[in-house]
């Protein structure tokens, strides 16, 4: 599999209130090109800083972060950043807010890229909204249009830290089916952090666990489910069980020293 992400030795430090503290140490991973990693670990591990490491808003301490084969340094307009919240503006309507990045790319909205943004909303199932404002919005309906305003630019990769976090589980279960249907039409690499442990599960080619602080990996293990998933009926199954019953003998420990 050839390698979209290679993170090699990757630590963080942070300077704060005059003590050093060591957030991530000697983090080692490959991500591949398509892949749906999904990575877990106690609060504090340094989940969110190899994210923001990935995105180059922050160098790392120690280590290297490669991108297609080549060390990456500052940011890269070539990975797409999906946070917990969507920072959508309040005063631009749907449309306009996924039209943001392209905007300050300096592209213009041809008829091919109106196009795209149409399709892009008609395919999470916001069709008729296009006109309204963020507060006429729903939580799950405006994460949906934080992924589809990252998508618009067509990046190779998605950073997605925790985006279903806030939601209720049934409009969680929504948007995880919606969020594997656009990955499998669009085949972007995927990144994402969560602290469900099934919802990694129902996600990923791969779980990635975390330990606690200094965070490093723990375990990297594949997910054998074959997709396409039915994600309302995934917890059913003997393997699905087998596979969550794993990762967590491997996380309860981490969860643990941190309680």
């Amino acid at each position: 599999m050839t390698a979209s992400l290679s993170i090699r030795q990757v630590g963080k430090r942070f300077l704060s209130r005059g003590t050093i503290v060591h957030a991530m140490s000697d983090v080692n991973l490959e991500v591949g090109e398509g892949e749906f990693v999904t990575v877990v670990g106690p609060s504090g591990c340094g989940k969110s800083t190899l994210l923001n490491i990935l995105a180059g808003l922050f160098p790392p301490s120690s280590g290297e972060v490669h991108f297609r084969g080549k060390r990456t340094r500052g940011l890269n307009p070539e990975i797409g950043y999906v946070t917990q919240q969507d920072n959508l503006l309040p005063w631009r309507t749907l449309r306009k807010n996924v039209l943001l990045p392209l905007e300050f790319r300096g592209v213009s909205v041809s008829n091919g890229v109106a196009e795209r943004v149409q399709t892009l909303i008609d395919k999470v199932g916001l069709s008729g909204f296009e006109n309204h404002y963020p507060h006429e919005l729903s939580g799950g309906m405006r994460q949906r249009v934080n992924i589809i305003r990252t998508l618009i630019c067509d990046p190779k990769v998605i950073l997605m830290d925790e985006p279903f976090g806030p939601l209720d589980a049934q409009t969680r279960l929504t948007l995880q089916n919606q969020l594997l249907e656009l990955w499998r039409e669009e085949r972007k690499t995927i990144v994402f952090i969560t602290h469900d442990l099934g919802e990694a599960i129902t996600l990923a080619d791969r779980v990635v666990v975390m330990t606690g602080r200094p965070g490093t990996i723990k375990s990297v293990s594949p997910v054998t489910i074959p997709r396409p998933r039915d994600v309302y009926h995934i917890h059913d199954s003997q393997a699905y069980r087998e596979i969550y019953d794993k990762l967590w003998e491997e996380l309860r420990d981490e969860v643990a020293k941190v309680m």
